[in-house]
């Protein structure tokens, strides 16, 4: 059974373990950094094996964003990001946070959708 923490604090290797399985990089030189500075962070995992993880970053009072969800291909279809992302909005809500955001990719909607966000307008910019 796949378990879930809350503020599980995964060093720099476990996320990078996941981040490559999942997104095809190892992601940022270290994750610490962000975690210290997240509202809250979500954990998968399947005994020690961090299999999934969520991100929720915030602007210091009511709003709240979702960033980084992620999970396993090799632990995927078993419901773990409805999970993750429930999880996510119960700490953000009891942590103080009124309005919980995210932006994904279009093939990424139906997900979100059945995690209860709903649609809105937004705008993105290309940095780098």
């Amino acid at each position: 059974m796949i378990g879930l923490q809350v503020d599980p604090h995964p060093d720099d290797g476990a996320l990078e373990r996941l981040w490559q399985a999942a997104w095809g990089n190892s992601g940022p030189a270290s994750f610490q950094p962000i975690l210290r500075r997240s509202l809250t962070h979500v954990g998968a995992y399947d005994g020690a094996l961090l299999v999934g993880f969520v991100n929720v970053a915030w602007d210091g009072g009511m709003h709240a964003f979702i960033l980084d969800t992620c999970v396993d291909p090799a632990c995927r279809r078993q419901g773990i990001a409805l999970r993750l992302l429930a999880q996510a909005a119960e700490t953000a809500r009891a942590r103080g946070a009124a309005w919980l955001h995210v932006d994904f990719e279009p093939h990424l909607e139906p997900l979100y959708r059945r995690a209860g966000f709903g649609d809105t307008r937004a705008g993105l910019m290309r940095l780098v």
